[in-house]
This record gives structure tokens, C-alpha cells and sequence, in this order.
């Protein structure tokens, strides 16, 4: 510690409270490890000469950006170094007219938009966490968002990667340019990787035009069911860019706590927007299409009232919140699978007696089912664990997928082979061993 805090100075601490702080993320039912001291990173000498530190004495290291996630990924281990990027918070630069933008990794997604914006850009990925969660994080977990059903997820938007090795080597990814074959496409490596291989520190995105006019439709539905079947219309005569869904346990939440008179007897709410050239037609069409089934449907071109109803789905998680307890499962299937999918959630909420509030992406089939319960009753953590579980192997069985946007981290690692065979296991380790031969990024996760 003598010898870290000699080349570091003050952004190295030890102090009891401070460790317990950075110990875990936002994850339930996730063990977390006592760390051995705190490294908050001031600039990126700092994370180099922390990496060679620990590197030189095989002392695990786990990166954390705003400590937001929601599957364990920066959760400690005992003995390690917990290395928090938050610190390297600087917008570096906006090019507008290559539209990039090259930010450190603490930047939050949030300041990265409106920095965008006051050039007359944007930066699409736009995760529920958006307001607290860093970039750095955002492309550790290739987080996605509303706007992903039409714009794509963080991947589709990363240029360029600044990293720092396990060695304190630091490396380049990608290009500033549209078009690069030269050489291996390390970069999506580090894109989804929860830091176990390298140590993001800066990155370089892709900005797009600010987009224009848009408008919103909301509709009410009796059931999952008829709105996932007005999605699929909605998706083969128009072309959205948000199709959201809340189901009726979150609809009740919501307006428990906004009052903003939402239907708390429908079954589903969807909420569609649309931009581009021809947004009012293609809203339009999707209202037509929501009107087949749907017990209400609301539309409107004024962007302030748009926003005031994506205000509902944004606060999905918080009012579900309110409840105690929450378990955020992050899944995703075939589109066509949703309605399956939904109705296993609610059988599954059933059979173990617990409540499930359900709300997600329904344009690109990734669901997020929040489980409630009580943290001090044993039983009920019991059984949130096991439909928790449920929830994880019926979307495998569905042609899904265990994690969507959220990562893998330590909730998932061990669904991990519902996934991936063993083949592919193998050379995933040996991917990792080529970054990491001494195996101290972020150990026991992804």
C-alpha cells in the first residue's frame, strides 16, 4: 500500500466507510467481498499505475463506474482493488462535423446527450439509468435503452476504445473512420466484457443528426398479449423508435405514485414513437393499428406532452421500488415469443406466490420482470430466487437470452452454460487468458 500510495498520493484510500460505499452495485441477492482499499482514479496515470501495482502482486482489481449495475459486475471480491473511473469525468471532445464525440469513462450517458445536443447532435443509447449511469459502464455491459428498437445498442455506436491492460499497457481499439478491416476487431471484444479484460478509460462514439418532430401513441389493452400482437403490426407498416410495454402490476404502481390517470384496469400499456421524415404518418398507422384492440388510444405531435407520457415508463422501476425489495431480472426472446413469455411471468409469479411487475423494450423483445419481496422475510427471498430462476430458463426455452442489456456479472454466471456450450466456454477462458494472464480483472464475473 506504501509503494501504490507513493506513485498515487491521495486517490487511494482505506478508510472503513468509504470501502463499505464502494463494496457492491445496485444487485439483490448478490454476494459481495471485503476489498482492500479504494482507488479513485483521477486521471488515467492513476488506473495505469494501479494495474502495474497490482499486476506486479497477482492483487485482483474490480473497475467501477457509478456502481449502477444491476447483475453484481462490480461487485468486490476479498483482497481486491476497487478501482472507480468516476473521477475520469472530462467530455474531451465533440467533433461535428466527423460526428464523434470522445469522452473519458466516468461521464455520465446523460451530460454526454445534452453535450451532444448543444451541438446539434445526438447520442442515441439512452438506458433507464441514463441520468447516473457512465459511459465507461454502459459499453463494460453494451447497455441498449427505449431507442435501441430503431437506432441500435451501445455497440452500434462505439468507434473508438482507450483501455488500460492487466499490465498497465494501454491500448487502442477501432477507429475514428466509418470503414476499418485492419486487423482483429478487439473492440467489440472490450464492448460487453464487465471488465474482465481490459480497463476502459476513454471512448470515442458515434454521434447522429438531432432528430426532429416525433410523435407519441399510448394504448391501453386488456392483456400482454393483444399489445405484443399490435407491436409486430405496428413494426411491419411503420418503423418506430420506441415501442415500450408495462404490464398491468406496473401500470398500478406508476399511477400510485404519479397519479398521471393512467388505465390501472388495463392489462398492458404501450407506448410508441415515432420520428423521421414521415413520423406523423407512421404514428398514425401504429394508432390504426392499436385501435383494432386496444381499449384507448392517445396520440399527440407536442413534444412536451410526448415526454410528460415516456415520464410513466421512466418510472416503471422507481414505483415498483416503493413496494420493498426488488430484483431486476433483464431478459429478452424473439419478439413473436413475448406474449409466451409474458404469460410464463405471470404463471411463474403465481406458483411461487410472489409479485411481479414486468415492463420492457417490446420492439426488440427485452423484458425487464421486477420481483418484490421482502428483504427481511427468508421465505420470500427464498422464492424470489427460485422465479427468479423460472424467469431465466423460460426465456432460454423461448430462443432467448439470459442477459439483454443488464450483463451477466455474479446473478447470471452461473446460467451461463444455458447459453454457451462447452467449446465456446473454452475459448471464451482462453480469450480472457491472452488479456489477463494472472486473472485479477474483475474475477468471478461475466
Amino acid at each position: 500500500m506504501a509503494a501504490l500510495r507513493s506513485v498515487i498520493g491521495s486517490a487511494v484510500t482505506v478508510d472503513p466507510a468509504v470501502v463499505e460505499s464502494y463494496r457492491r452495485d445496485q444487485s439483490k441477492l448478490t454476494s459481495a467481498g471485503s476489498p482492500l482499499c479504494v482507488v479513485r482514479a483521477r486521471s488515467i496515470d492513476d488506473v495505469r499505475a494501479t494495474m502495474q501495482w497490482a499486476h506486479a502482486r497477482r492483487i485482483p482489481v474490480v473497475t467501477r463506474g457509478a456502481g449502477s449495475g444491476l447483475a453484481g459486475g462490480a461487485n468486490a471480491v476479498d483482497g481486491c482493488v476497487i478501482l472507480s473511473l468516476a473521477g475520469l469525468d472530462q467530455i474531451i471532445h465533440i467533433d461535428v462535423a466527423s460526428k464523434l464525440a470522445t469522452v473519458q469513462a466516468g461521464v455520465v450517458n446523460a451530460d454526454l446527450a445534452r453535450a451532444a445536443a448543444a451541438s446539434g447532435l445526438w447520442y442515441p443509447p439512452d438506458p433507464g439509468s441514463r441520468d447516473f449511469s457512465t459511459i465507461g459502464g454502459n459499453v463494460a455491459t453494451n447497455a441498449g435503452g427505449s431507442c435501441c428498437v430503431k437506432y441500435g445498442v451501445t455497440a452500434d455506436h462505439v468507434a473508438r476504445i482507450k483501455a488500460v491492460l492487466p499490465d498497465g499497457r494501454v491500448i487502442h481499439t477501432g477507429s475514428r473512420t466509418r470503414k476499418n478491416v485492419a486487423g482483429l476487431d478487439i473492440g467489440s471484444l472490450l464492448v460487453g466484457s464487465e471488465g474482465t479484460l481490459a480497463v476502459i478509460v476513454e471512448v470515442t462514439v458515434r454521434l447522429r443528426r438531432a432528430p426532429g418532430a416525433m410523435s407519441t401513441v399510448v394504448a391501453s389493452f386488456p392483456d400482454c398479449a393483444s399489445a405484443i400482437d399490435a407491436v409486430i403490426e405496428c413494426a411491419a407498416v411503420a418503423d418506430p423508435c420506441v415501442m415500450e410495454v408495462m404490464d398491468r402490476t406496473t401500470i398500478r404502481a406508476v399511477e400510485s405514485m404519479t397519479r398521471m390517470g393512467l388505465d390501472v384496469e388495463s392489462g398492458a400499456l404501450l407506448l410508441i414513437r415515432c420520428d423521421g421524415a414521415d413520423f406523423a404518418a407512421d404514428a398514425e398507422r401504429c394508432a390504426a393499428v392499436c385501435r383494432r384492440t386496444a381499449g384507448e388510444v392517445w396520440s399527440t405531435d407536442d413534444a412536451e406532452e410526448g415526454e410528460a407520457m415516456m415520464a410513466a415508463r421512466r418510472m416503471a422501476l422507481p414505483a415498483l421500488e416503493r413496494s420493498g425489495g426488488v430484483l431486476l431480472d433483464d431478459v429478452a426472446v424473439p419478439v413473436p415469443q413475448l406474449p409466451g413469455m409474458m404469460q410464463s411471468i405471470d404463471r411463474i409469479a403465481e406458483r411461487y406466490d410472489i409479485r411481479i411487475g414486468t415492463f420492457g423494450h417490446a420492439g426488440d423483445g427485452n423484458l425487464h420482470p421486477t420481483i418484490m419481496f421482502d428483504e427481511t422475510d427468508p421465505s420470500q427471498v427464498s422464492r424470489a430466487g427460485q422465479a427468479f430462476e423460472a424467469i431465466v430458463e423460460r426465456a432460454v426455452e423461448l430462443g432467448g437470452t439470459i442477459a439483454g442489456e443488464h450483463g451477466v456479472g455474479v446473478l447470471k454466471r452461473a446460467h451461463l452454460r444455458l447459453m454457451i456450450g462447452d467449446a465456446e466456454l473454452d475459448l471464451q477462458s482462453r480469450i480472457r487468458q491472452a488479456f489477463d494472464p494472472y486473472k485479477i480483472l474483475n474475477p468471478g464475473k461475466g
